[in-house]
């Protein structure tokens, strides 16, 4: 029933204007008016039609775009309606209504809700069968095409199986450029653990969180294994999986490949989330988070452009699964707390929605009378939380994680998400985080300029970010990518991302 109803809500969405559009984007994939002290936004809801068919009220959507004729006011809701988080939401199998929800709860509970999230159920990661060989290919543009080739076999085998016109799948340069991505990281950690003080003496303890289809853990060990044999004997490869799917994914690609069976005994997989790790690892690890942090769940705070006083994003759900966005000045424990870390870490040097001056806030304010607030900006609460548990609980870590620093398409606000789906095989971006739990991709960009300082803040050791490409530069063989006119795509691919380590 679900995925008739996602179907049609699909086709309702692409025939609105904007959305006609958006059909010439690439198929790869890549992944207020009111001065009360609440104050409610207008946002894309799906509303239920009603018919005669009670099924049919309850399940089918359509997608509007709120105006202020199909404005309601649900403050009275907003009082009535509970506040629930995510981790209350763990256990439900069906998406909640008539409750309210912090910003990053909903997102949180629409990526990683164990029945119903995006990266619990429909994220299918793209493998493009034997690696590209780079060094035959005549240009960059050779590569995409093929790329797009392996892309279209690869679906139209699943769709053989199983048909599927709102099927998520993405891709990673872990994926794209394996081995020699894969191959570049263990030399990284290899060379590092070897000049490090814990060497011989401890063994090499590599931890991954959101591993994916385990390509990286099998690229990393088949390196240190063929090159690094003395080292290969000392190293531990743990995976820290919140998706059930994934682990399983993972240690079948332990089992089936011929490559990896000399791994097992090197691999653990710990199907948990990593917000729920108690246990203290008091010995050297290193801990890689790639692609990791711009799934991160994200706090909404608009600021008052007089008073410059912050308010809370929160998000109503009604009884049809509409969507309504509230702003309260209530900020919770979390999010207060990374507003003063991050002012006290940066010395108050970050951006801010209100960057004009008081003055001609003030102004504007009297010329233009409209009771709004800023922008909204989006902040990497759940970012903070983990950069606690690697100081509280991995005191002996050293990170390495790379993300996107800049992000197309993104939604209006300060750090906003792109947030989009995949509808037969076409991206599709939408203007807001709140849409249908599940089907969408919710991805940040990473201020490394400030998250480097509170890194540094809340986990007390000393950090370098590079740029994507000055990092592969150093730690892999870029011969092995480079294409016959000199062109390279694992340098040129990822130019809107960063990798930040510990020293």
């Amino acid at each position: 029933m679900d995925s008739l109803i996602i179907s049609r809500l699909f086709r309702q969405l692409f025939a609105h204007r904007p959305c006609q559009q958006l059909r010439s984007h690439s198929s790869l994939p890549y992944r207020i008016a009111s001065t009360c002290p609440t104050q409610q936004v207008r946002c894309y809801a799906a509303k239920a039609r009603k018919t005669n068919d009670e099924a049919t009220t309850r399940n089918e959507s359509h997608w509007q775009q709120r105006s202020d004729i199909f404005s309601s006011d649900m403050t009275e809701e907003y009082k009535k309606y509970p506040m629930v988080t995510a981790d209350q939401l763990r256990g439900r199998r069906e998406r909640p209504r008539k409750v309210k929800m912090l910003t990053r709860d909903f997102i949180e509970d629409s990526l990683y809700n164990p029945s119903y999230g995006y990266f619990s159920k429909q994220v299918v990661i793209f493998t493009p069968g034997e690696s590209f060989n780079f060094n035959n290919l005549e240009n960059e543009n050779e590569f995409h095409m093929l790329l797009g080739q392996r892309y279209t076999e690869f679906e139209d085998k699943l769709d053989l199986e199983e048909p599927n016109e709102t099927r998520q799948l993405w891709h990673t340069p872990t994926e794209l450029f394996r081995p020699y991505y894969g191959e570049a990281m263990a030399q990284y950690l290899v060379s590092n653990y070897k000049i490090s003080s814990h060497y011989p003496y401890h063994d090499l303890t590599i931890y991954e969180m959101g591993a994916g289809n385990g390509t990286l853990m099998l690229n990393i060990l088949d390196y240190i294994r063929d090159h690094e044999p003395t080292v290969y004997e000392r190293t531990r490869f743990k995976i820290i999986e919140i998706s059930s799917s994934l682990a399983k994914l993972q240690a079948h690609q332990l089992i089936r490949s011929a490559d990896s069976r000399g791994h097992k005994d090197k691999v653990e997989i710990v199907n948990k989330s990593i917000f729920e790790w108690d246990q203290l690892v008091p010995s050297p690890c290193f801990f890689l988070a790639m692609e990791v942090f711009d799934n991160f769940a994200h706090d909404a705070i608009r600021y008052d452009p007089i008073t410059e006083e912050p308010m809370q994003g929160t998000v109503l759900i009604d009884t049809y699964g509409e969507f309504y966005e509230f702003y309260v000045p209530q900020i919770d424990p979390v999010a207060a707390r990374f507003l003063r870390v991050r002012h006290a870490a940066t010395g108050g040097n970050y951006p801010h929605p209100l960057h004009q001056g008081r003055i001609l806030r003030k102004l504007k304010s009297g010329l233009f009378p409209s009771g709004n607030l800023s922008n909204p900006e989006y902040i990497p609460t759940r970012l903070m939380q983990f950069f606690d548990i690697l100081g509280k609980y991995f005191p002996g870590h050293r990170l390495l994680t790379s993300d996107f620093h800049d992000l197309p398409d993104t939604i209006n606000g300060l750090n906003a998400p792109v947030v989009q789906t995949r509808y037969k095989r076409r991206t599709v971006p939408v203007t807001t985080p709140f849409v249908h739990q599940g089907y969408f991709d919710v991805l940040f960009p990473t201020d490394f300029n400030v998250m480097e300082q509170m890194y540094r803040a809340l986990t007390g050791k000393l950090t370098r970010v590079l740029s994507h490409e000055d990092f592969l530069k150093r730690w892999a063989y870029v011969e092995e990518t480079e294409t016959k006119n000199g062109e390279n795509p694992l340098l040129t691919w990822y130019k809107n991302a960063s990798v930040m380590t510990t020293v």
